[in-house]
């Protein structure tokens, strides 16, 4: 029996970044053997062992045959023959192919340290088409070592395509696309990840709502880059700048969804857009399961980024409301993701990136003065039921009406 480090551990290691799970690969075993030797196993579909002090993965070397569509339609050979090139031929890219033996050797049938000098990312064999799943794990290797320069091999964004026009994509579930989409929301340029979901095809079938966006034109007064897809990257891109938040990430990602929705004759103007975009987000996450505090910050972005946009023009009883309608009195720390996003949005776009956010610290004020009514002060003055709410409301208006009024003198 032969025990190898393999895949993200070795590749990270070559990169000189932090190492987060280790990930061990078997030659020579059998699921008897692993057991008698006190690890414990945990996979369904081929043979995955813990190890009995460390809890980390062990696999068997393994092969694997297509049998059905999708990426779980694969037949398992694990047997005690299955060698160390034949495992590693199976993986998605050769920087992940690589393995290292206990006394730090490197073995790299694929040629993965090169594409890692060369930062790219290219699949290890033609079997890289049997599985969907590919498709969505190197669009988030692009985005996550996009800062480090790495792109994909022409061949490999070639196969990403011929994928994507197989109806292979339509067998993932959703939870496995949502599993991919939080991890690339999670890296350093989410924007990547979409856009080479764009350039392969896929992004149409997965994510269709996104794609509708591109080609859609904005006013150039307003959006110097029009296009409101190369718009919506642009605001991912200054979310990920702005904020390591998912939530904030992801509402940045579909606050324009309901300009897909605009008629073509009132073009390049996209009046509502907010709140048309509101279903569409809705289905979305109902789709990819998307959790609740994503969708809830998503829809509270969309339906309020242009008030928040125009804060300086807003009434105090309407700012006032917008704090009501978004719960911020139950839920403060949703304010700092709305304005958050509202400023990725004021950002993400050709030329504006640097700009200030004004707005963000105008809200801020006027929330933190609305904060400072106190209900007890209320009650004391005899005021009971409904007139408490009244009375309440009447003085956060006041409260913010004094923020607008130092502000204008």
């Amino acid at each position: 029996m032969k025990i190898y480090l393999v895949g993200g551990a070795v590749r990270d290691n070559l990169l000189n970044l932090p190492i987060k799970d280790r990930d061990y690969m078997v030659v020579g075993s059998t699921p008897e053997q692993m057991l008698a030797q006190g690890y414990k196993q945990v996979g369904k579909d081929f043979p995955v062992f813990l190890h009995p002090r460390t809890q980390q993965e062990y696999a068997l070397a393994r092969t694997e045959r297509k049998t059905a569509a999708g990426y779980g339609g694969f037949s398992v050979d694990a047997a005690p023959n299955v060698t160390l090139e034949q495992d590693l031929l199976r993986r998605d890219l050769t920087i992940n192919a690589i393995a290292q033996d206990d006394d730090g050797k490197l073995y790299d049938p694929y040629l993965g340290i090169a594409d890692i000098n060369s930062r790219l990312l290219r699949h290890v064999s033609e079997a890289f088409v049997e599985d969907p799943l590919r498709v969505l794990r190197v669009a988030r290797f692009a985005a996550r070592f996009h800062a480090l320069g790495f792109t994909i091999a022409e061949e490999t964004l070639a196969l990403m395509a011929e994928i994507s026009q197989s109806g292979e994509l339509e067998a993932l579930t959703p939870e496995r696309v949502y599993i991919e989409l939080d991890k690339a929301l999670s890296s350093d340029a989410p924007q990547v990840f979409f856009s080479v979901l764009k350039e392969c095809g896929a992004l149409r079938i997965l994510f269709p709502e996104i794609d509708a966006l591109f080609g859609v034109p904005q006013p150039k007064q307003w959006h110097p880059e029009i296009d409101t897809g190369i718009h919506t990257l642009m605001v991912l891109e200054q979310a990920a700048k702005l904020s390591n938040d998912n939530a904030v990430r992801f509402a940045a990602l579909v606050h324009d969804l309901g300009k897909a929705l605009s008629p073509k004759e009132s073009l390049p103007k996209h009046h509502g857009h907010g709140q048309k975009g509101l279903p569409l987000i809705k289905a979305l996450c109902h789709r990819f399961r998307v959790p609740n505090d994503y969708r809830d910050l998503a829809l509270l972005v969309s339906d309020q980024h242009q008030n928040i946009h125009n804060a300086m023009e807003l009434r105090a009883d309407t700012i006032v409301k917008l704090f009501d309608k978004a719960d911020f009195w139950r839920k403060p720390q949703r304010i700092e993701q709305l304005l958050l996003s509202c400023e990725a949005d004021a950002r993400g776009r050709t030329g504006l990136e640097l700009n200030d956010y004004p707005q963000a610290n105008y809200i801020l004020q006027c929330f933190n003065a609305a904060s400072t009514v106190a209900v007890k002060a209320i009650i004391d003055d005899g005021f009971t039921g409904a007139e408490i709410r009244e009375q309440l409301t009447i003085k956060r208006i006041a409260a913010v009406q004094n923020i607008k009024n130092s502000r204008q003198s």
